[in-house]
């Protein structure tokens, strides 16, 4: 069934469209799983479900698009109105994902502090005794070079020696307990590490919601050319 020149104008343009947005679904991918990996280290740090959620719902939705690109290509070419309207009703889908992650990456930002700043406080005092604390910290300092939540004097003040996180290059335990390291060595790391934790997860956020709402918008008109052919085919059809 031969199209009209304006709207096999739109299929040709569909079907670019479907490789643009197979290489969407690579970025989101990967954006997902890097997201992932930068994050997990510190997930446990904050209560807020968009940083353990944000990342792996990007990846899912890398995987579908890989999936929907297919619809859309084949779609387009057979001129297949049911694989359109699907194609059409998926992307919308993701869309919708895509830009709620965006909108809760945005949102999210303001309420990180006080999440981190919550737990921190809640776990240092365990530091000597709870293994999976140990390792956040001494993660947490090694990672971004600091010492403390606000200062260092936060280990003092919870009646604990300076972890060897605390200082660069040392062993952070020996048969499993903790090693200490002191100020006066000139590895020792003075900065505290809330400001870096949170502007870290911040650029996260930032991110994600960045990705999000940008691919979001490029797939709003791959929705726009699918309606469209769709419509047309559906009318050549009608007039048969």
């Amino acid at each position: 069934m031969a199209l009209g020149g304006g709207m096999s104008c739109v299929k040709y343009l569909l079907f670019c469209f479907n490789l643009l947005f197979a290489i969407t679904g690579l970025i989101i991918l990967i954006v997902g799983i890097k997201a992932e990996v930068k994050a997990h280290p510190y997930i446990d740090l904050t209560d807020e479900a968009f940083y353990t959620s944000a990342p792996m719902v990007l990846i899912i939705i890398g995987v579908i698009v890989f999936i929907v690109a297919f619809f859309g290509c084949c779609g387009a070419v057979k001129e297949n109105h049911c694989m359109i309207v699907t194609f059409s009703a998926f992307l919308l889908i993701i869309f919708v994902a895509e830009l709620a992650v965006g909108i809760a990456g945005y949102l999210k930002r303001d309420d990180l502090e006080a999440s981190v700043v919550r737990h921190l406080n809640e776990t240092i005092s365990k530091y000597p005794t709870d293994k999976d604390v140990q390792n956040t910290f001494d993660i947490l300092q090694t990672d971004l070079n600091c010492c403390g939540i606000n200062n260092a004097s936060d280990w003092p003040n919870n009646n604990i020696p300076y972890p060897a996180s605390c200082c660069t290059g040392h062993e952070i335990t020996t048969g499993g307990v903790p090693v200490a390291c002191n100020t006066n060595e000139p590895t020792f790391h003075h900065d505290a590490c809330l400001p870096k934790l949170v502007n870290f997860l911040k650029d996260i956020a930032l991110w994600l919601g960045g990705v999000g709402l940008g691919i979001a918008i490029v797939q709003l008109l791959g929705v726009i050319f699918a309606c469209c052919l769709a419509r047309s085919i559906r009318s050549q059809y009608e007039t048969v």
